[in-house]
């Protein structure tokens, strides 16, 4: 079953409750967006929901307004939402707080990276929502501090990225746990293949609702294609960086290549800081805080963060390497330009890495825009030459298969040097980009 009711004035014509609409008001929030006018009317009424909406159109909402509704005056452990990361988990638990109000209805997060004492507290207290990864709540059920028997209303929130992170095995085994007879509401920005298996499986006469179709980038999210080799990447970041002072987000394939792209950019002046799963929750939180704030003006991420950031003004996103399946390329792009607001989406792209510009261009069924930067500038230059000037950290020697040469010991292409005028990049270093599915 879908639904494609038309949009509507206010949140009053969907049939909350003034306890609702007051929270809302209190929340800044005015007019409701088209994934809420088309599910909470279904949610309201118990109907299992499939949302499919690109990220930043107010998908949290959607679910958390319907079910505090629903467990209001009830006492106990009635709501589980599952979401793929830390930072999605604690995004998700913010909006409960926002809009629990009078209600006296209290959530619990149980996320990793963090200690296990308050959320058993939580726990013990009988939270009546519970928000965590699936990692952690897994955690809980073997130690026996979880108890999902009473669990009237589930959420998987960014299903699909689950199941892309590799969740499958604990979201059967939490599904084993909560009661057959629940309303279940998936949430997805793409619903094709092992999503749409799994919704199959999982949820009974759901009403579907869908925003806009799968591979829909953002809207006003102005898109740039920069044809560079891998050793002019930095500069042309940094080039792009001086074009502008917007606040942004930029995007590599590792954990490896994020902490490198961020000491380049603090290295040129940059208020930078970054976050993957290397770094413990404080420190991620203090990344995103600081970055919320505008204490950082840039934000170098892997993919753990392309659908747990909530910062309302990113003015550019940056990939400086492709994602590897071209759904996250847009998660990633949708953090910028939300809901009416404007952005930029900037792409560096060396030639090895055309396979996955073309998996891109299908997948959101129109060619990206090219663009060319300016090699000429001041800042492209002197990174150019820092680069040259920069030890660099002794390489493995090359395998004696596969790259030519005479073995391990065959010599390596000298650096280039600077004779005036323009600088000759470094050779690229070599390597082969990763196509695996799974974000790291």
């Amino acid at each position: 079953m879908s639904t494609d009711s038309s949009n509507v004035a206010s949140f009053a014509s969907l049939g909350l409750s003034q306890d609702s609409l007051s929270a809302l008001a209190r929340a800044g929030f005015t007019q409701p967006t088209p994934i809420q006018v088309r599910a909470i009317p279904p949610a309201l009424a118990g109907s299992d929901v499939i949302g499919c909406a690109a990220t930043g159109t107010g998908k949290t909402a959607a679910f958390a307004l319907p079910i505090l509704e629903r467990l209001t005056n009830k006492r106990g452990t009635r709501a589980l939402v599952l979401a793929p990361t830390r930072e999605l988990a604690v995004q998700i638990a913010d909006q409960f707080e926002r809009f629990s109000g009078p209600r006296g209805l209290r959530c619990v997060t149980l996320i990793g990276g963090v200690g296990m004492g308050n959320q058993i507290r939580g726990l013990r207290e009988m939270a009546s929502v519970i928000i965590a990864t699936p990692g952690r709540l897994i955690d809980h059920m073997n130690q026996g501090t979880a108890k999902l028997t009473d669990i009237e209303v589930l959420v998987l929130d960014e299903a699909d990225r689950m199941l892309d992170m590799g969740f499958k095995p604990q979201l059967n085994k939490i599904l084993e746990r909560v009661p057959k007879v629940r309303q279940t509401m998936l949430f997805s920005a793409t619903m094709a293949g092992e999503v749409a298996k799994f919704a199959e499986t999982h949820l009974t006469k759901p009403v579907r609702v869908e925003v806009t179709p799968t591979g829909t980038t953002a809207a006003r999210a102005t898109q740039q294609v920069f044809m560079i080799s891998q050793g002019e990447k930095t500069a042309a970041l940094l080039t792009l960086l001086a074009e502008g002072g917007d606040s942004t987000l930029v995007f590599t394939r590792t954990k490896h290549r994020a902490d490198k792209v961020a000491r380049s950019l603090e290295r040129a002046g940059h208020d930078v800081s970054r976050i993957h799963a290397n770094r413990s929750q404080s420190q991620r939180q203090l990344a995103l805080d600081g970055f919320r704030s505008g204490k950082y003006r840039v934000l170098v991420a892997t993919d753990i963060a392309a659908r747990g950031i909530d910062v309302a003004e990113i003015g550019h996103v940056v990939n400086y390497d492709l994602p590897n399946v071209p759904e996250d390329y847009v998660h990633r792009i949708g953090r910028t330009a939300r809901a009416s607001a404007s952005g930029r989406a900037s792409s560096l792209v060396a030639s090895e890495e055309m396979p996955l510009l073309r998996d891109i261009e299908r997948y959101v069924r129109s060619p990206v825009p090219r663009a060319e930067i300016n090699k000429s500038s001041p800042v492209f230059q002197a990174e150019l030459r820092a680069m040259i000037e920069r030890p660099e950290p002794p390489r493995p020697p090359l395998p004696a298969h596969g790259r030519g040469g005479s073995g391990r010991g065959a010599p390596q292409a000298p650096r280039s040097g600077f004779s005036g005028g323009a600088v000759t990049p470094p050779p690229a270093r070599p390597q082969r980009p990763s196509y695996s599915a799974r974000p790291r």
